[in-house]
């Protein structure tokens, strides 16, 4: 059983569609956390994350933090459904690529352009123009960064990109891959259960389509 730390409507959300995904059984835990935004909330003593944040899985004994490090100890634990490249493969190493760009280059980015932080600033606007245009590329040579096949990847890259829509500019095609990503089964159920987490539940991908 996995267990997921998680509060709703925040970076753990997508944790939930990974788990859907995979079609493994899992717990939600409900936690309590900061948000910087508002200011509302605390860091909840029953939280294991090192800095009481979302996401956190527990799994056979092993804590896990920060949501490429989930998803990516998730999609090898879990390889037959598909969502992570196998080690020894030699698409293993543009999935793994994909990965800490989306940590390393997008999300900086990202959050420069939400947080006004791209006037003035010649080095943060290259940045940005850069990951724009990668992301352009690899959308126009396959409906997914990795080409046909939906991977991890695209599950970070476009929920951070509904989460901060506006953070990039109008697109007819960032737009089909954000709603070609959020139309799959999985992320619909995530939906419903992000909703409903302010309980403990135990859910499996089975679970939820019955």
């Amino acid at each position: 059983m996995i267990t997921l730390y998680h509060a709703p409507q925040s970076r753990s959300s997508r944790m939930i569609w990974l788990l859907e995904e995979l079609g493994v059984p899992y717990e939600i835990r409900p936690v309590s956390i900061f948000r910087p935004m508002t200011g509302e909330g605390v860091g909840d003593p029953a939280n294991p994350h090192p800095d009481k944040r979302v996401p956190a899985i527990e799994h056979d004994g092993a804590l896990v933090a920060e949501s490429v490090a989930i998803l990516q100890y998730l999609t090898d634990a879990f390889p037959n459904a598909g969502l992570g490249l196998r080690v020894g493969t030699p698409e293993r190493g543009a999935y793994l690529t994909w990965l800490a760009w989306y940590a390393a280059e997008m999300e900086p980015a990202m959050f420069a352009a939400m947080m006004g932080e791209l006037v003035g600033a010649p080095r943060k606007q290259r940045s940005y123009d850069t990951v724009l245009a990668r992301l352009e590329q690899a959308l126009a040579n396959g409906p997914y960064v990795m080409g046909n096949d939906f991977s991890g990847a695209d599950l970070l890259i476009s929920s951070a990109m509904a989460f901060a829509r506006h953070a990039f500019p109008e697109s007819a095609a960032i737009d089909a891959y954000i709603e070609r990503c959020r139309a799959r089964p999985a992320a619909e159920r995530a939906g419903l259960l992000d909703d409903a987490s302010g309980i403990q539940i135990v859910m499996t991908s089975e679970t939820v389509a019955a």
